[in-house]
């Protein structure tokens, strides 16, 4: 099992609790993104850059996940084509993505989308504090837990 973080814009508390899972449970870590990204110095953790082309961080982690890997990704179309090869994928609000819920929360993305494209609403993400740090330690705890049985 490995754990790949989306890095680009993944907030940094949700780094923290990743790697300090990673290194209690000697996890390998993988960071990917298109730019270099502050990380902790450790044996267990790779940062793999990409091209600074878009999308070539997700396409790096759907051609080298395995089934058995978790991922951490606020990138919908992403999570979407990694539940559908069947993987654990979980955003950093604590989220765990399912084929009963991706293809959903997919239409509303797209839809908030095409809104802002026509000036339409604004998508707007309240700010990460103690209480998003929290869902997401809680789901990312339950979810490692039940991946490590």
């Amino acid at each position: 099992m490995k754990i790949w973080i989306d890095a680009d814009s993944c907030p940094k508390p949700v780094k923290e609790i990743v790697e300090k899972a990673a290194k209690r449970e000697k996890i390998p870590l993988i960071f990917t993104a298109n730019r270099k990204i502050p990380m902790e110095d450790n044996e267990l953790f790779t940062m793999v850059i990409t091209e600074a082309v878009d999308q070539s961080a997700d396409l790096y982690i759907v051609e080298n996940v395995k089934s058995e890997d978790l991922v951490i990704t606020r990138d919908i179309p992403l999570a979407d084509e990694l539940v559908e090869k069947g993987l654990s994928v979980l955003n950093d609000r604590g989220v765990l993505y399912t084929a009963e819920n991706i293809k959903e929360r997919l239409s509303v993305r797209n839809f908030m989308y095409e809104l802002r494209e026509y000036g339409g609403g604004v998508e707007r993400h309240s700010a990460f504090g103690p209480k998003e740090k929290q869902a997401f330690a809680n789901a990312f705890d339950r979810q490692l837990r039940k991946m490590l049985k």
